[in-house]
């Protein structure tokens, strides 16, 4: 039985999608991970930044989602401000053949530039050069001129109806301008941004082409129908759209012989899903035409952008400074990826805070001098069975402050394996860290930790995490949360210069 997803199946999930993360009672963050990549353990490979082919591919089951929890270093919640639908970017060029928009392409009739089976796969809207957005209601095209004419002026007005920017034969509809922020935040060589809550803001241009396009009050719905054959023997007049809507009316120009060489909507009507023009034909005509009203999408061209526009994808921004001590700049990551709704360390309720770190914290002994490296093995010799371990995440050495990670590489045999060993039962054991005992590196200095510090600040400078007897707990529950998107990559080092603004495209 033949069955197919639909493109509007992927729009909504794109949609809901986005809702989800706008829903206040909803916490998703961005996340960097694993700085030590090449380190030989679980969910790494000693080539990870070395290979040709690049670093592995994730992988997608419950074991590895929640190794990259435990991987993970720190998050940044994402908001309304950091996250949009985006479109294919498709810059106006002169001298090109743009598609027009129409509502009936296909396998059997794909689009005549593009060659896709499938209007959002093709070329039927641009970007001008001032970040304005376009759509193509009409190219020039005809049953007997099938490409149409290459677009020569770029369209440049914010008219709320469709315009000629030049004698091409193109008719542009203008849809939306990119502010200046999103600009800054979400513009790429590949992505056209489109704005949020398009149906619901108050955003006095954005409402302007949203109401001229609802056709239930400006009765404008059509604004183009297609000579796909002009027949012969008719004459000039204006004519009825007949279908399931009512109102829309085009005026027909025909030649000598009665062949139809033009048309021009007077009135767009409502309510159509499909339209015939009814020619007032009489008696016998030995060449029938065929007119196409072209149907916009929902009531109108700009009322409903996302369905004009296909927009299935959405980019996620989030940008990681030297602003906040939760993002420790003296480390690395090789995993960006996406949580939904982490909880508290220490409680039922999920996580809200604008930023987290995902990082056990101990705060060394003021006079300690070692310089650790991260990625490297932290560990505490409690008794003869009982030993504490983590990775080094950072250390700053102004504050004395080390953040550290655990994953069961630590823990299993060879750092990948459950097979069974005689030091399992020493090796294997998770211990938490203490205040007493001597703390040990793989590369620095033996040292101890500051048992009587207490509190998240020291000297004016907030060390991100509150202390209790020189000991920290991230700040979120790291066994919670759904891990929905990852990402490996090389391997990034941090520094304090250094912003990394991430960028991620999801697509439905």
């Amino acid at each position: 039985m033949a069955a197919v997803v639909t493109d509007q199946f992927r729009i909504l999930n794109a949609n809901n999608f986005v809702d989800s993360v706008l829903d206040d009672n909803n916490s998703y963050y961005v996340f960097l991970g694993l700085p030590n990549s090449s380190v030989t353990g679980f969910g790494r490979t000693s080539d990870w930044n070395t290979s040709s082919s690049g670093p592995p591919s994730p992988t997608d089951n419950l074991q590895y989602l929640s190794h990259y929890k435990d991987t993970g270093l720190f998050g940044k919640r994402v908001t309304s401000a950091n996250i949009r639908r985006v479109i294919r970017k498709v810059q106006w060029t002169t001298n090109t053949a743009y598609d027009m928009y129409r509502h009936d392409y296909s396998v059997s009739n794909p689009t005549p530039n593009s060659q896709t089976s499938r209007l959002y796969d093709s070329n039927y809207y641009v970007i001008n050069s001032d970040y304005k957005v376009y759509i193509c209601i009409d190219n020039g095209s005809s049953g007997t001129n099938i490409t149409g004419s290459r677009s020569k002026f770029e369209p440049t007005s914010t008219d709320l109806q469709p315009f000629s920017a030049g004698s091409d034969g193109y008719l542009w509809k203008y849809l939306f301008s990119i502010s200046p922020s999103d600009v800054i935040k979400f513009d790429s060589t590949e992505y056209i941004v489109v704005p949020n809550d398009w149906a619901t803001t108050s955003d006095s241009q954005i409402q302007s082409v949203r109401e001229a396009g609802d056709s239930d009050t400006n009765n404008n719905q059509i604004k183009k129908v297609y000579i796909k054959s002009g027949g012969t023997g008719y004459s000039n007049g204006t004519y009825d759209i007949l279908g399931d809507g009512s109102g829309a009316k085009v005026s027909v120009t025909v030649d000598s012989n009665g062949t139809i060489t033009s048309t021009n909507i007077t009135s767009g009507g409502s309510g159509y899903t499909f339209g015939i023009v009814d020619l007032k034909r009489t008696g016998t005509i030995s060449s029938a035409a065929n007119l196409i009203p072209i149907i916009p999408p929902s009531k109108g061209h700009g009322y409903d952008i996302y369905t004009e526009l296909g927009t299935d994808r959405v980019l996620v921004y989030s940008r990681f400074d030297s602003s906040t001590k939760d993002f420790p700049v003296d480390t690395k990551f090789s995993q960006v990826g996406i949580v939904k709704n982490p909880k508290e360390y220490a409680g039922v309720s999920t996580f809200t805070g604008s930023t987290y770190s995902g990082l056990y914290a101990l705060k060394l002994d003021a006079s300690y001098t070692g310089t650790p490296t991260v990625g490297e093995t932290v560990s505490q010799t409690q008794s003869a069975s009982e030993i504490a371990k983590g990775y080094v995440a950072s250390y700053d050495s102004t504050t004395k402050v080390l953040k550290y990670f655990k994953d069961r590489s630590l823990f299993l045999t060879n750092g990948v394996s459950q097979e069974d060993r005689t030091t399992i039962g020493v090796n294997s054991k998770i211990i938490e860290f203490n205040n007493t005992d001597s703390i040990s590196f793989t590369s620095a200095t033996s040292t101890t930790v500051s048992a009587g510090f207490t509190g998240s600040s020291e000297n004016g400078v907030n060390l991100g995490v509150t202390f209790t007897g020189g000991l920290a707990n991230p700040e979120i529950n790291k066994k919670t949360g759904d891990i929905i998107y990852i990402d490996n990559r090389p391997e990034v080092e941090r520094n304090l210069r250094q912003k990394e603004d991430v960028k991620i495209i999801l697509e439905f």
